[in-house]
């Protein structure tokens, strides 16, 4: 079982990271290292247009989870049945070869008093996708900061995705789906709950799955 602390971030200070223009030499560098003449009319802006591009990507860095998820709601009637919401599409990038992982997500908890907007719910998974990272670490902090913040009887997390380290380098195996899950409380002790859960994002059954 992971133990990873999921809201923690290990962010740089304003004087360890780098400037903007040293962001843009080190692309420069890149592209010279490729065999390619950074100074020539169609890379002359590449530069600046892929610093902008990892301010995008890599946004998540600057998104707190609490903040996310701790606006509730408590009039929810004794509301205790699952709330899901499927399909989250999401981009992130593997920590290994910063390659694109693009997939959807599926999260579910039970409620304990509080319930949160659903809208959060994809916001919370826009920002551990928006970091580099690996899809087994990424499925364990998603359920996790639900688990921390909101304390409900259980939460599950499915993720399906395709890793672009492997389909475009390396092996090079296409249509391959990569499925983890991350099950607590409720979602692990009660096989009825677990199967509910399963049946309601359709029962991924293709691919590596791995339990987290």
């Amino acid at each position: 079982m992971s133990t990873d602390k999921p809201l923690s971030v290990v962010k740089l200070s304003s004087t360890e990271r780098p400037s903007r223009d040293q962001a843009e030499d080190a692309v420069r560098t890149l592209l010279r290292w490729a065999g390619d003449d950074p100074d020539r009319e169609g890379l002359q802006d590449t530069p600046a247009r892929v610093v902008r591009s990892y301010e995008e990507f890599f946004k998540g860095y600057e998104a707190d989870p609490v903040e996310i998820l701790e606006r509730t709601f408590e009039e929810t009637d004794g509301y205790d049945e699952m709330v899901l919401l499927r399909d989250i599409r999401f981009e992130s990038h593997c920590e290994h070869h910063m390659a694109p992982i693009i997939g959807k997500a599926h999260v579910g908890y039970l409620p304990g008093r509080r319930v949160v907007g659903i809208s959060k719910l994809a916001r919370l998974v826009e920002a551990y996708a928006k970091r580099l990272q690996i899809q087994e670490k990424m499925t364990a902090q998603i359920a996790n900061a639900i688990r921390d913040v909101l304390q409900p009887s259980g939460v599950a997390v499915v993720i399906e995705a395709s890793h672009q380290c492997m389909t475009t380098r390396g092996i090079h195996k296409h249509g391959c789906l990569m499925v983890t899950s991350r099950m607590l409380g409720a979602f692990r002790d009660n096989p009825a709950t677990r199967r509910e859960f399963l049946a309601m994002i359709g029962n991924p059954s293709s691919g590596s799955v791995e339990n987290v």
